[in-house]
């Protein structure tokens, strides 16, 4: 019998739907059955966003709290392997990947099931898949590969561009000075290679190496800087998610929080970096190399 594959996955703008697109397809040319399943939340978020409508999801995001979504069904009753695609939203797994995870019918086919994660993000996304990591682990589910697709672009310029696509839904070059947001259309095409990495070891049913492998091939790359910044920032993001989720009204709260995050990226993270690089970073090395081993592997 030959091997059974899920995909499963949310997308807003079709970026992910593309990614999980190129990466399976090597696998579906090797004969193996891939099904693709995209869920949809029970009310759906709007793209292009609003600002106010952007910003309110939040807190429910840090805070990783499930909502409805759209019935969705899956063919077989077992899979050799999911391929699970999530995006994250500040720092965190979007709503509806998160509440995809914590849903009983996914829940129930991931246990036992070897899960490789696949992420398409503007450049942070460590935090997410740190929570990723244990709504899988409660599931019984075994993490056996990541991937991580970002837009390689300079964080500002990132910022700028992925904005641009958020709040107008267009995917070109702003002013015709910025480059096309998002993950780049040559990264997208060569998660295909990332496939063909995973056949023998889905042939195999052995999972050993495989992270290992897709490391050396790009699948996860690490910044410094970005790994830096994020690990203040998603500390700070909790105690903003904390006391806005306890306000009834919450439009001003919001508002604070959206100019405290332009103060941040553009004032504090330049500051913070440079005092990092002078005084602490020369003398952690060892701590640094370390860290980036564990977020480029899935233990």
């Amino acid at each position: 019998m030959g091997k059974k594959v899920l995909a499963v996955f949310y997308t807003q703008s079709g970026q992910l739907a593309s990614i999980i697109d190129h990466f399976t397809r090597p696998l579906s040319d090797a004969g193996v059955s891939v099904e693709k399943v995209q869920v949809s939340p029970g009310t759906a978020y709007p793209f292009p966003w609003s600002g106010k409508s952007f910003f309110a999801v939040m807190p429910d995001s840090v805070n990783q709290v499930p909502g409805p979504l759209e019935p969705f069904s899956f063919k077989e009753a077992s899979y050799d392997l999911i391929i699970l695609g999530y995006q994250a939203w500040f720092l965190s797994p979007s709503i509806p990947a998160n509440s995809l995870m914590n849903d009983p019918g996914f829940k129930a086919i991931a246990k036992n099931c070897p899960v490789i994660t696949v992420t398409g993000a503007r450049n942070m996304w460590i935090s997410a898949m740190e929570k990723v990591k244990p709504v899988l682990k409660k599931s019984g589910a075994k993490l056996v590969g990541n991937i991580a697709l970002v837009d390689r672009h300079a964080n500002f310029v990132s910022f700028v561009t992925i904005l641009y696509w958020m709040f107008t839904g267009k995917k070109d070059r702003y002013l015709n000075i910025f480059p096309v947001p998002g993950v780049s259309e040559e990264d997208i095409k060569n998660t295909g290679a990332f496939g063909e990495i995973v056949i023998p070891y889905l042939q195999n049913n052995n999972w050993q190496g495989l992270q290992e492998e897709l490391v050396d091939a790009g699948a996860v790359r690490i910044s410094y800087p970005l790994m830096f910044i994020e690990s203040k920032a998603r500390k700070i993001f909790k105690v903003w998610a904390g006391i806005i989720s306890k306000r009834k009204k919450r439009t001003a709260w919001l508002v604070a929080f959206k100019y405290y995050l332009l103060i941040a990226l553009f004032i504090a993270a330049p500051i913070i970096l440079t005092v990092d690089a002078i005084f602490f970073k020369p003398f952690l090395s060892g701590r640094i190399k370390r860290q980036k081993q564990y977020y480029s592997g899935v233990n």
